[in-house]
């Protein structure tokens, strides 16, 4: 079995859900969200975890996770810091939340050598995406696993989920909405940061007369990724183009599946959209924590996880 990475994205402090939702204990016995992705991807195959964090929790985070990951899986921190930047850039005045997911992956840029994938920590994905992007991610063993930035193009992953499956009852959400070509690849991403289902049923991305209707059968990306390390030094120069276009903007955010889609436009990437047959639910508002207590609650009882991870 080849060694493979779980990147989890925990550096968001949560603003829509009023704190640092990744530490919230969610399961029967305690569990966070996390607990039960790192179990989902053990199962699944992968050998190590590396955590995302801001340094400001890195001691609650290291007391809550790494302290019981001990002698179980490998585990790394990386960490999301907003003057982590190109040459040449520099924080702008007002600036106080990160720079979005693009650059939470780049922060591990140093610590991942292998075949790696990326989950946001506070979304549960269910183990058969982990198995569907692990299975392509072992197919990859052998095929230009370095860092160089040569021009082969670049085999990623993408768990996708239907959009009527992902949406909140409680406010809008932001979703990557995806074009598939009948073969299964991504043709584009496009992300939209207010997705909502009005009370009438119908599901729109956008406010007042300019709000656009959506399919509920519409494929998203969830931030589930499976990619080779070869992605590093072309999702850099992405994110130093996103600081020349946009760095000055106190609240733009350099999304993954915006430097993913840029990538195909530019031939540079294939990505295969992996259709993942998982229940997937989070917490996006407070008011969404007790369905995903519940959600939880009811797989356990069904014998899909322990009662105690």
């Amino acid at each position: 079995m080849m060694k493979k990475s779980l990147l989890v994205l925990a550096a968001g402090m949560g603003s829509r859900y009023g704190g640092i939702k990744q530490l919230d204990r969610l399961g029967p016995s305690g569990e966070t969200i996390m607990d039960y992705s790192v179990y989902d991807a053990l199962r699944a195959g992968f050998t190590r975890v590396v955590f995302v964090i801001r340094r400001s929790f890195e001691q609650e985070f290291r007391e809550l996770f790494v302290e019981k990951l001990r002698g179980r899986v490998e585990v790394a921190l990386a960490f999301q810091e907003l003057d982590d930047l190109p040459d040449g850039f520099a924080v702008p005045a007002g600036r106080a939340k990160p720079w979005g997911t693009g650059h939470a992956m780049l922060a591990a840029r140093e610590l991942v050598a292998e075949p790696f994938a990326v989950i946001n920590a506070d979304d549960f994905y269910g183990l058969e995406s982990y198995r569907l992007i692990a299975a392509f991610l072992d197919a990859q063993e052998g095929a230009g696993s370095g860092k160089g930035s040569g021009e082969r193009i670049l085999p990623i992953a993408m768990a996708g989920y239907r959009l009527e499956n992902t949406l909140s009852e409680h406010g809008s959400v932001s979703r990557g909405l995806c074009r598939v070509d009948p073969e299964g690849y991504l043709e584009s991403v496009q992300e939209h940061t207010a997705i909502l289902r009005r009370p009438d049923g119908r599901i729109l991305s956008g406010a007042g007369a300019s709000a656009a209707g959506l399919h509920p059968g519409d494929m998203v990306s969830m931030n589930f990724w499976g990619f080779t390390p070869e992605v590093f030094p072309r999702l850099q120069e992405d994110f130093r183009l996103f600081m020349q276009e946009q760095g000055q903007d106190p609240k733009a955010e350099f999304y993954i599946p915006v430097a993913v889609d840029a990538m195909i436009r530019r031939g540079q990437a294939r990505v295969r959209v992996l259709e993942s047959p998982a229940r997937w639910f989070g917490v996006t508002y407070p008011e969404d924590k007790q369905r995903t207590m519940d959600s939880i609650r009811a797989l356990v009882d069904a014998g899909d996880y322990p009662g105690r991870l």
